[in-house]
């Protein structure tokens, strides 16, 4: 039996099996996911999540392009923002002085002026920060109010009008 022109097309044939095998059950994929015990549900939609490292609100920038994590402590009434990349994993240093958060509580609007915080353990300094603050005393009361971000730059790109719900955010 002559097996030559059976070689001539396994060869690629394998290959596009293989690599559509493994393409098509990797990790990454939003809308063909995985169970936490590694069973497949191929065709069901998931939601893109990614974790706020300190357990905040996370506000997406762009197409997951960065993340803003909202921190509310009622007890200090003070919010907190972090300034992370698109997966929330690592911190993202901007050089803004300030960051400007219109906020409607009640039917009420109010401004927050978050500042620059600056660390010494990890070098971050007013102009060269990935964390802003702001206090009021209506946060130590207040749990869900809407946002809105007019403008923030990071790294060359401009983002406004960024609206929120605190504590959904805005995914």
């Amino acid at each position: 039996m002559n097996y030559a022109p059976f070689h001539r097309f396994s060869l690629p044939l394998l290959a596009v099996t293989l690599s559509a095998f493994l393409t098509g059950c990797g990790g990454k994929d939003e809308k063909a996911g995985a169970n936490h015990d590694g069973a497949h549900n191929h065709g069901v939609a998931h939601k893109h999540e990614h974790r706020a490292p300190h357990g905040g609100t996370a506000i997406v920038l762009g197409k997951e392009a960065f993340h803003l994590e909202l921190v509310r402590t009622a007890e200090a009434g003070l919010l907190t923002c972090y300034i992370l990349d698109g997966h929330m994993e690592s911190f993202i240093r901007i050089p803004a002085p300030h960051l400007i958060i219109e906020t409607t509580v009640s039917n009420l609007t109010q401004t927050l002026e978050l500042l620059p915080v600056a660390n010494a353990a990890t070098g971050e300094k007013n102009g060269d920060t990935s964390q802003f603050e702001a206090r009021a005393a209506w946060l130590k009361t207040t749990t869900n109010f809407t946002g809105k971000i007019f403008g923030i730059t990071i790294k060359g790109t401009t983002f406004t009008d960024v609206n929120f719900r605190f504590p959904e955010g805005n995914e």
